[in-house]
């Protein structure tokens, strides 16, 4: 019972002050009280309601290509998977996407594909004028991996206002576990600084239940993560892909995703937070298992159907349904079912009131 009351004690903390040391945050991910985690849970739903309401952001997902320089171990689109079907939308299919997501009621889109040069900075410069001249009313999210500090700035001065960058891992040597020799942490950590230099809204996140983490590995990511303040975090759990290196390593635990969303939820009240399509495909009601814990954005998307199960970066992904631009009414009803509603905003990042 003492322990209990301890545990209590960290989350009442937690909630307040917004803080937690790596000690109390470890001591959560390990407990595996049910009480105490419907309670973490019930308070990371309360902030989230106290700050967002009852409102749910959409985000239009365009995944303009698979094609991919980099080989990390344990996506499905690494530059070695011969099996990969490649594909590249031009800029017509790109801005169709957005008409038709326009047309449903979204107001932020985001392009998202592989390390892919032929999508150089001009390019998707381009693109991104015309897109921003079509809706100058949406926001606009890019998410290319990583460029160079002056494409970065171009890319802003076009009018994307938020990037995600996922760091994956807070830890080096877990970080050379899961990418190639070419890649490295600290690498990806200053293209993070960049993006938020030039004034971006800014994303990192994190995958649950990689190959080889463990508990002080996700001490380490909520800790960076609270020192970094980002404007949005993405996390899902672990999902592997038949054609990779890690094709046989289970895939992340719901319950741990969940609480890692309450958590983030706690750190940074004002976080934009999705419940990621990884959990809808692990859970049936992930959406709304992510919601009740603290999420508050969901990610349909517009990709062309014949190319969604192309940017296959684990098996089974869903790309139907609710998690598509034609499932929003099905959404929509999904989400009056347990009291939330979509919201038709650009859904920026509150301020730093909490903070």
């Amino acid at each position: 019972m003492e322990a209990k009351m301890s545990l209590i004690k960290i989350i009442k903390q937690l909630k307040n002050e917004h803080r937690a040391t790596g000690e109390q945050l470890y001591q959560l991910i390990t407990n595996h009280d049910e009480e105490i985690g419907e309670y973490l849970r019930q308070q990371a739903e309360e902030q989230a309601l106290a700050v967002f309401g009852k409102e749910i952001y959409l985000r239009g997902l365009i995944e303009f290509s698979n094609y991919c320089k980099n080989d990390c171990l344990y996506c499905g689109i690494r530059h070695s998977n011969a099996k990969a079907s490649r594909y590249r939308l031009t800029t017509e299919e790109i801005l169709a996407c957005c008409q038709s997501g326009y047309a449903a009621g979204l107001r932020t889109f985001v392009l998202q594909g592989g390390e892919d040069f032929d999508f150089d900075d001009d390019h998707l410069t381009a693109i991104i004028y015309q897109l921003k001249a079509r809706y100058p009313d949406c926001a606009v999210t890019l998410s290319a991996g990583e460029r160079s500090y002056e494409q970065y700035r171009q890319w802003r001065q076009a009018g994307v206002d938020r990037y995600l960058l996922r760091h994956e891992t807070a830890l080096e040597h877990h970080y050379r576990r899961l990418h190639p020799p070419t890649l490295s942490l600290a690498h990806r950590l200053n293209c993070l600084q960049d993006l938020k230099a030039l004034g971006y809204q800014v994303g990192t996140g994190f995958m649950v239940g990689s190959p080889f983490q463990q508990p002080e590995n996700l001490v380490a990511d909520l800790l960076f993560i609270k020192e970094f303040r980002p404007q949005m975090v993405g996390i899902g759990p672990f999902i592997p892909h038949c054609d990779t290196p890690f094709r046989d390593f289970p895939a992340g635990s719901v319950p741990l995703t969940l609480k890692m969303l309450s958590l983030l939820r706690l750190l940074l009240p004002m976080v934009l937070l999705p419940a990621t399509t990884a959990l809808n495909t692990v859970a049936n009601n992930g959406h709304q298992l992510g919601i009740e814990a603290g999420a508050n954005v969901i990610m349909p998307n517009l990709s062309p159907q014949d190319v969604r199960s192309k940017y296959a970066l684990y098996n089974n992904k869903r790309s139907y349904g609710q998690e598509a631009a034609e499932g929003i009414n099905l959404l929509k009803k999904n989400l009056a079912t347990f009291d939330r509603y979509v919201a038709v905003n650009r859904g920026d990042y509150p301020g730093d009131q909490y903070e």
